[in-house]
């Protein structure tokens, strides 16, 4: 396996640690424990680049079917769309931190919404349709879901965004963890 640095105007990797950003003011308690190099930092990522065997290897079939094939689970089946604990989604493909708890939102759609991601960890690519905006993990190239911009919706959120993410896409990491 390989690994590709993905970096912005800064053209050094940067390994410290991530997770500091992670949390809120309100969540300024947690330790942050180290992570593996594919995780995020300021928009700097390590690509995860592997064959579709290890991909396959690693994921069950419904999660290589969302994540590799841009599969969609069925509205209000997966286990993170009424789920609101505290912690951080990870990319259930590559571990890369995704979203902060805190971000999460009951928009009555079915899936897992947010309004935001971290900086520099979900990358966007309008549909061939024209009509949604696809979201995949930064680091791996999984496919999360799409991104609407909420208009005339009856919720409002902070960036006027809406992230409709597969919960198999997902592994939910709860702040305890972070001690």
């Amino acid at each position: 396996m390989r690994t590709i640095f993905l970096c912005s105007s800064n053209t050094r990797p940067i390994f410290s640690n991530p997770l500091s950003s992670l949390f809120n003011t309100q969540f300024s308690v947690f330790t942050p424990k180290p992570v593996s190099p594919t995780s995020l930092r300021g928009g700097l990522a390590a690509k995860a680049h592997k064959s579709e065997d290890e991909w396959r290897a690693i994921l069950s079939p419904q999660q290589f079917w969302v994540l590799r094939e841009k599969g969609t689970e069925y509205p209000g089946t997966g286990e993170y769309d009424k789920f609101f604990g505290v912690g951080v989604y990870n990319c259930a493909g590559c571990g890369s931190h995704l979203y902060r708890s805190t971000t999460k939102f009951n928009s009555g759609c079915g899936w897992p919404a947010f309004y935001e991601g971290l900086p520099g960890a979900i990358n966007r690519s309008p549909d061939p349709d024209g009509l949604r905006t696809e979201i995949t993990c930064a680091a791996c190239g999984g496919h999360l879901g799409h991104v609407f911009k909420v208009k005339g919706e009856r919720f409002r959120t902070p960036t006027n965004e809406r992230h409709c993410v597969n919960s198999i896409s997902l592994k939910f990491v709860p702040a305890s963890e972070f001690l």
